[in-house]
């Protein structure tokens, strides 16, 4: 058992760089005693996470899955709404509910169980029907997936907070983006070198993302969390649009909502990238290896250090996110307007820079929201946060389709804008990392 202790803590103080024996600063000593095993878990539990969420990419992968069933394309439209808004708008009124158990790991690790439920809802329609029917039950399981993550972000949040010191949380999470893009690159490799085969990879990876969420639930429910309180776990819509007053009462979190807004452009303007790039028969399933692949490539180069770097200034990765997301953007207009959207190693590239900048706002916005709230106000905080995000999302779909009638180097230009925009909202923004007075 020593042994095995001391193995751990060897493993957690070469991952996390933390070797001088600095005591934890904002969670008891019994978590900080736990923080290397802790550590690990996360680590291991989001990245199984983090694998799956790449397997079934509802923009990438289920989209020409979708496609290659036959399924209508009103069905296929659907995908990205009712993973995006089915992920993020229930979530004020679960954090509450959340909020009564005392320990939240167990909520977590149950919503892990129903994402890899929900995978497998999807792989069954795939195997057994074709055309509308497969369409509405991959649907149906993408619903399910969605509503799981739901209350997985509220719930991971709060218990980071619990169980790492505020320190090393990024870095946790930014390991766990690093070592899960290997898994995706592998996949997009097989997707390129294999491409007579890519139906079955992708069966195959539904599967393999299913086994990933279970596993991920066992691991996260052995994490050692101290029960919590539990005040105000009453769970209303009276309490949910009450807790909406937070926006007004507390500027930091509007800032911070509308900077996460405005940097939702870098998640929607993939699919405007693959559009210019895309030209003649199979430029379709050619893109979805390379789009995959470039994600991976991204996350894994720059996760790692994005987490470093939201450590010591979440506040300044959401700066350079927003300043590089709209290098990347108008990068492709140039790519455009000088037409090399056919050039081999173009589109990739900015397709590369975009998704590095997009992981950092992923990154930058969790670790942001966590140091921002304090432990009574985690959950709520994050709910309202997300839930607003979602309307957003939701109505972008909407906005994305308006915007791509005069032309996706249109719909680009105005996603330059936002994220350019996300980057001077995030400079108003207070200053929580190393750097900040306590």
């Amino acid at each position: 058992m020593t042994r095995h202790r001391d193995t751990v803590t060897r493993a957690y103080e070469a991952l996390s760089a933390e070797d001088d024996g600095r005591s934890c600063r904002d969670i008891p000593n019994a978590a900080c005693r736990a923080q290397p095993q802790n550590f690990l878990r996360h680590a291991a539990a989001l990245g199984l996470n983090k694998s799956a969420d790449g397997l079934v990419d509802p923009k990438l992968v289920l989209s020409w899955l979708m496609t290659h069933l036959g399924a209508p394309a009103a069905l296929i439209g659907l995908l990205v709404p009712i993973r995006e808004a089915g992920a993020l708008l229930p979530q004020l009124f679960t954090a509450a509910r959340i909020r009564a158990m005392a320990q939240r790991k167990w909520a977590w690790a149950g919503a892990a169980f129903g994402q890899g439920l929900g995978a497998a809802i999807i792989l069954a329609g795939a195997l057994v029907f074709e055309g509308a029917a497969a369409g509405a039950v991959i649907l149906a399981g993408l619903a399910v997936l969605a509503l799981s993550r739901s209350v997985a972000s509220v719930a991971y949040k709060d218990v980071l907070g619990k169980t790492i010191d505020k320190g090393q949380r990024g870095t946790v999470t930014g390991l766990a983006a690093s070592w899960s893009a290997v898994v995706i690159i592998a996949f997009a490799l097989l997707l390129i070198l294999f491409s007579e085969h890519r139906a079955l990879i992708v069966l195959g990876a539904l599967g393999l993302a299913a086994g990933a969420w279970l596993l991920a639930g066992l691991v996260f429910a052995g994490l050692a969390e101290a029960r919590g309180a539990t005040a105000g776990g009453a769970n209303a819509f009276i309490d949910a649009l009450a807790n909406l007053r937070y926006l007004r009462e507390d500027r930091q979190l509007a800032r911070f909502v509308a900077t996460r807004g405005l940097l939702t452009s870098t998640a929607l303007a993939p699919p405007y990238l693959v559009m210019l790039a895309s030209g003649g028969p199979g430029a379709a399933l050619e893109g979805l290896g390379a789009l995959v692949l470039a994600s991976a490539l991204a996350a894994l180069l720059s996760g790692y250090f994005w987490g470093r770097l939201a450590d010591h200034s979440s506040r300044q990765v959401l700066i350079l996110t927003g300043l590089s997301g709209a290098a990347a953007l108008v990068l492709t207009l140039g790519f455009a307007a000088a037409g090399l959207t056919a050039v081999p190693l173009a589109m990739p590239l900015a397709l590369f820079v975009l998704m590095i900048a997009h992981q950092g706002v992923r990154l930058g916005r969790a670790t942001y929201l966590v140091d921002m709230a304090g432990p009574e106000l985690r959950a709520v905080y994050t709910a309202i946060a997300n839930t607003v995000i979602g309307v957003i999302l939701l109505a972008s779909g909407v906005f994305g389709a308006l915007a791509a009638l005069a032309g996706a180097e249109a719909a680009l230009a105005l996603f330059a804008l936002m994220a350019a925009g996300g980057a001077w909202t995030a400079k108003g923004l207070k200053e929580l990392g190393d750097g900040s007075e306590d």
